[in-house]
């Protein structure tokens, strides 16, 4: 643990059977269904599951023909909610399911489809809605993403990749972990302040079991020379605080889509805008403006033009363009933020199928963004850089 420091920031981030990913992940196993068929499939799908009951609501055009409720048991059993034994109030085999999707709003439609409808002024792909969203990309991990959401991510991985090999059996699906990490003055890590983790667990298990086996998926999760002595002190290193975690997952919880949005981004770091992305095809703005941002930020700060960006960009229903484009690198530009601006505006198009078409947003490539954030992963069209735009950027810096 570092001796000095400036300031602290902490994020959370939670396991695929916690209740709202669990949530998440159903609503985007029925998009990639549609997408797998039909790229051109409008989806607005949102799942609520609570004890032994799913309910699959929105609004959904497609040419797939979908069974929702194979669709759904699949995704429950592939997170790992499988055994009646251990999940009797929810398993993948005797849930009940009700279906209440219907079509999409015609009214909404001709505002998003590429055709001149009645009090319509354009024959281009507009947005989806109306909103604001955000990206951003700091240079402080590897992934270009901040700290302490990241670690809290690595943490729930290795446990979930414990689990499914089987060892321990002790081991339940539903999971949360939260991570404090010490700043320097020049706002880079430095050290681990303090984690929490908390996981379910079978009843034949000690506490003291349950909080070594912890310890050691943290090493495995972040280095050494940030945790320091954090994990043999028993009041910054927190495992189960309640004291017994054998009730979880829906039963314990209600499971809504989109409850996670800070998880699924930034871990607070970096702003969200007013929407969520699971369940939402790439015609809604929510998901592939928020991606746009993101892929546009981590390009800036991969070409060392600022240490920290984000962008907040705006849209109207229906309208193709945004209505503003905003940048903020927190005084880490290199060069004058100007530059930067023209060069986002010349480098990058924020028009909806512009965005789509880049970051090949009609592909069944959703199921991998529920767990673990939708950021800071190498096979993501929007975490991949494009060299010719990283050229043209680096070039600013004379």
């Amino acid at each position: 643990m570092s001796k000095s420091y400036s300031h602290i920031f902490t994020s959370e981030s939670v396991g695929e059977g916690h209740p709202d990913k669990v949530a998440d992940y159903i609503s985007d196993t029925i998009l990639d269904a549609c997408l797998s068929v039909d790229p051109d499939s409008r989806v607005a799908c949102e799942t609520l599951v609570k004890s032994n009951v799913v309910i699959v609501a929105g609004e959904i055009t497609t040419k797939a023909n979908l069974n929702i409720d194979a669709l759904v048991r699949s995704a429950i059993r592939e997170i790992g909610y499988t055994t009646k034994e251990i999940d009797d109030k929810f398993n993948a085999e005797e849930v009940f399911i009700n279906n209440l999707i219907t079509k999409q709003s015609p009214d909404i439609a001709q505002g998003v489809d590429k055709t001149l409808a009645e009090g319509k002024d354009h024959d281009k792909q507009g947005a989806g809605d109306q909103g604001i969203m955000f990206g951003y990309a700091t240079n402080e991990t590897e992934e270009l993403m901040p700290a302490p959401v990241m670690y809290a991510h690595r943490i729930l991985k290795e446990l979930a990749k414990r689990r499914k090999s089987g060892n321990p059996a002790w081991l339940r699906p539903d999971c949360k972990s939260q991570v404090t990490v010490q700043y320097d003055a020049d706002n880079k890590p430095v050290g681990i302040d303090n984690i929490v983790i908390s996981t379910q667990h079978t009843n034949d298990v000690s506490r003291d079991e349950i909080r070594d086996y912890c310890r050691d998926v943290v090493k495995t999760a972040i280095s050494p020379e940030l945790l320091g002595d954090v994990l043999n002190d028993k009041e910054k290193f927190l495992v189960n605080p309640t004291g017994l975690f054998v009730v979880g997952g829906p039963h314990a919880d209600t499971g809504l889509t989109g409850r996670k949005i800070i998880v699924d981004t930034y871990g607070g770091m970096g702003h969200h805008g007013g929407g969520a992305f699971s369940g939402k095809d790439s015609s809604k703005v929510d998901r592939s403006a928020a991606y746009m941002c993101r892929w546009v930020a981590k390009h800036i700060v991969a070409a060392s033009l600022a240490d920290r960006c984000e962008l907040q960009v705006a849209y109207a229903i229906g309208h193709p363009k945004p209505v503003s484009i905003l940048i903020n690198t927190f005084g880490t530009a290199k060069i004058d933020e100007k530059k930067i601006e023209e060069a986002i505006s010349s480098l990058f198009s924020f028009v909806p199928e512009d965005m789509v078409a880049q970051l090949k947003l009609k592909e069944p490539i959703f199921r991998q963004t529920t767990f673990y954030g939708h950021f800071g992963k190498d096979n993501l069209p929007w975490e991949t850089l494009d060299s010719e735009k990283l050229q043209e950027l680096t070039k600013l810096l004379g």
